[in-house]
């Protein structure tokens, strides 16, 4: 199979797909692979790398695309990208259907092969290819909410640990998952007051005790939120539906009930958010303000450290890329059933439950497409 590997164009996304050690492995075993000239650059690595590693240099993305049967990427193809994809070629990367109509049916008009890592998922319910990406975004969170506490940004010119005779910030973060796990470890390590909000109760009593004392668990409703945001300096939002759109957990309406100059960093921002008032930001323009709240919702967050990012993402996507490679993607879903989860869209038609249900498109089992 003849895989690409493409630049990433998207504001300041600088991670890329695969690491050369990939590309040594599905040389040896037969594969070509292209790597666009440049491409791992921002994640500190050379065309050399590559070379060295088997892989052919290629000048532009469109010579990329035309000639893979498999594009690898890390960002949903953008729409200079989603003109040069071509019918039955398989787009294996995060695609987030969920929160963009007009992309979703941009794919749907290629004809193309769409799995993303966000719903391939395991018979335990894990979703082994977004939890990297998850945990490095949770711990960035934290760091990205102090800064905009400050007064310079806009914030209220709070220190997350407070100092002696001073109290520590207020972090509530709804959703304990991996990212909001994530985020409390960080923020309770830097001496904040800090609350972890779910649904599930298991999950809470486990959080409650792995947890420092300085992190309490709180039981996700309505009137809880309402309750707890007129005490929160820094807001997360941690929400996750597996391939679908994020709940609208937190209004406009609700805004008034935090003082101004608090912050809001939704994770969830690239699924839709949790929060009505989050828009995708850039890391270029990271945040704006809407009734005296500040928001920062940068969808790609970790592509801000693309060596680490970059690293943690290819160690686990490697092995599905390379059991596509190895067998087509009919029979590597056959093989592996979290990668059939991953499917997504296939020849126009959409195969993932939440992705149809988020725009009232019609929903085709993907199994009736590989057997």
């Amino acid at each position: 199979m003849i895989v690409g590997i493409p630049s990433e164009i998207k504001n300041n996304e600088n991670r890329v797909s695969m690491l050369p050690f990939g590309v040594e492995e599905l040389t040896r075993n037969g594969h070509q692979v292209l790597v666009q000239k440049s491409a791992g650059v921002g994640s500190g690595l050379l065309d050399e790398d590559y070379i060295k590693s088997g892989a052919e240099i290629v000048n532009s993305a469109k010579e990329i695309f035309n000639r893979s049967e498999m594009i690898v990427k890390v960002k949903e193809p953008q729409p200079i990208e989603l003109e040069m994809i071509k019918e039955n070629q398989i787009i294996f990367t995060y695609l987030h259907f969920a929160a963009d109509e007009k992309l979703t049916r941009s794919f749907i008009d290629t004809g193309a092969v769409g799995i993303a890592y966000e719903t391939v998922q395991l018979s335990n319910g894990q979703l082994p290819l977004l939890i990297p990406m998850s945990e490095v975004a949770g711990r960035m969170s934290i760091q990205n909410g102090a800064k905009a506490l400050e007064a310079n940004m806009g914030g209220r010119g709070l220190l997350l640990s407070g100092v002696p005779g001073v109290e520590p910030a207020t972090i509530t973060i709804i959703g304990g998952g991996v990212v909001g796990t994530n985020a409390a470890k960080i923020a309770a390590g830097l001496g904040a007051k800090v609350n972890i909000m779910d649904v599930n109760s298991e999950r809470l009593k486990y959080l409650d005790d792995v947890m420092p004392a300085n992190v309490f668990t709180i039981y996700s409703n309505r009137h809880n939120i309402l309750d707890i945001l007129p005490k929160t300096d820094l807001l997360i939002g941690a929400v996750l539906i597996p391939g679908s759109k994020a709940p609208n957990l937190v209004t406009r309406k609700m805004l008034g009930l935090m003082k101004p100059g608090s912050v809001i960093v939704d994770v969830a921002v690239d699924q839709g958010g949790c929060v009505e008032t989050c828009k995708p930001t850039t890391h270029e323009n990271p945040i704006y303000e809407v009734d005296e709240i500040v928001h920062y919702c940068v969808a790609n967050m970790p592509g801000a450290v693309p060596y680490t990012s970059t690293t943690a993402l290819t160690n686990v996507t490697f092995p599905y890329v390379r059991k596509i490679a190895n067998n087509g993607y009919k029979k590597a879903m056959q093989l592996n059933e979290p990668l059939l989860y991953g499917l997504n869209c296939i020849r126009g038609n959409i195969t993932h439950q939440g992705v149809a249900d988020s725009f009232g498109l019609d929903f085709t089992p993907p199994d009736k497409f590989i057997n």
